[in-house]
């Protein structure tokens, strides 16, 4: 089946498909991470089809849509738009009449707020705020970081009350902030908030080449995945790394809790399969940082660089 077919199957199949950067848990680009929060405030689910898992599906869809960026939307087999596309029909209402679906319900989160943290908030504010009373935003961002900050409420925003301060947020962090605690940290050397997000989904963790070698030296068991081209592979290579294009069919039936890490030649492509892989269920995925190069100068440097 062709790259094409592909598209037409899956644009078939599935009622609603966004063609974006990275997976819905996990945007790899700021325009992808808008269109998925604009499509969680109207669906549960839909289908997210990651283009940087696969070069020759980043092309297709360009050419079978006839559009020259990512994210691409359909809905019902026809093409809808782009990231800005999207946005707008939000704003006029048209994306509802589109996806035949109002937005949905959104519940309250509940959100802690410690009494340190609450001191250390209208201590800033005191110095730095410019309203009655405390306003402080919660954002929790696409890739789950949260950030907190003084601010004001605006439009469209859910607002708690958390007794001697507002604490708000966009809807789309809303749906990711329930059981969140914010604490205010004053010991050890370390200073400074403290957020716990118990929603957080697995994220791939970044591994040092000495992280690597130590695992190597200890005999940790881990598989090591290299998804570099097999002219890169007869270049250079990592003793005990495996090619991902000998195991990739083999992959969907290993257990999800096995330690799996990922390299290439300086940690980018590498950290998309990584992420692809997440996305299917494993818990336990690791991208080497640097990739071989990193290695080659850092760990052993009889292995060739280029």
């Amino acid at each position: 089946m062709g790259v094409h077919d592909e598209i037409h199957r899956l644009v078939s199949e599935h009622r609603v498909v966004l063609f974006m950067k990275g997976t819905r848990m996990a945007p790899q680009c700021g325009f992808s991470a808008r269109s998925v929060d604009i499509l969680d405030e109207y669906l549960d689910d839909y289908r997210t089809v990651d283009v940087l898992a696969d070069p020759r599906m980043r092309e297709a869809i360009k050419d079978f849509s006839s559009w020259p960026t990512i994210p691409q939307l359909y809905v019902d087999a026809k093409f809808v738009g782009g990231s800005d596309i999207i946005h707008e029909m939000t704003k006029s209402g048209e994306l509802s009449e589109v996806l035949g679906a109002a937005r949905l319900e959104l519940s309250t989160p509940k959100v802690t707020l410690t009494k340190a943290a609450e001191a250390a908030f209208i201590r800033f504010w005191e110095v730095e705020g410019d309203t009655e009373e405390p306003v402080v935003r919660l954002t929790i961002s696409s890739n789950w970081e949260p950030l907190l900050d003084l601010d004001q409420e605006r439009e469209g925003d859910l607002v708690l009350d958390m007794g001697e301060l507002d604490l708000v947020m966009t809807r789309s962090t809303a749906r990711r902030a329930d059981g969140v605690r914010v604490d205010y940290v004053e010991r050890g050397g370390d200073i400074g908030f403290k957020v716990d997000v118990p929603k957080r989904p697995p994220m791939v963790n970044q591994l040092t080449v000495d992280e690597l070698k130590r695992w190597m030296d200890e005999g940790k068991p881990h598989l090591l995945l290299d998804v570099r081209t097999p002219e890169e592979w007869s270049t250079a290579k990592i003793e005990g790394a495996v090619p991902l294009a000998e195991v990739a069919e083999r992959l969907e039936g290993l257990d999800r809790d096995k330690t799996i890490v990922f390299m290439c030649h300086h940690g980018m492509r590498s950290a998309q399969a990584a992420a692809h892989l997440l996305a299917q269920g494993f818990r336990d995925v690791h991208n080497l940082q640097g990739g071989i190069d990193a290695w080659s100068l850092h760990v052993d440097p009889s292995v060739p660089r280029y």
